[in-house]
């Protein structure tokens, strides 16, 4: 019997170029919830401040797409801290997920330009 593993994703993956240094990333704060991996889109719950998945359909913040998560994140019931790329790179769309036509838009405001 032949078993196929699927790698998951690395952390940092997703992107093809950022800004020197650390100057692209940030520390975050993101809201308890399920496993996160390298590459999904976040918003700005505007209620606590807590980075939680994108989510067009919202209306608490999460619907305007501000950071890409950088590294996988484990399933948690409290807040976990996190890395985000959130301005001056470019990523690859194959990598992300969560992307839409609005979120790129979002994203670009920021100087993070989809490829």
């Amino acid at each position: 019997m032949t078993v196929i593993k699927k790698e998951p994703m690395h952390a940092g993956e997703f992107l093809l170029s950022e800004g020197p240094g650390n100057i692209s990333r940030e520390t975050i704060n993101v809201a308890a919830g399920d496993a996160l991996s390298p590459g999904q889109l976040l918003g700005l719950v505007a209620a606590t401040g807590e980075f939680a998945p994108y989510n067009p359909t919202a209306e608490d913040g999460t619907e305007d797409a501000k950071a890409i998560l950088f590294g996988p994140l484990g399933q948690s019931d409290i807040v976990r801290r996190g890395r985000a790329v959130v301005r001056l790179a470019e990523v690859s769309e194959a990598c992300l997920t969560g992307l839409d036509p609005d979120a790129e838009k979002a994203l670009a405001a920021h100087f993070v330009i989809v490829r």
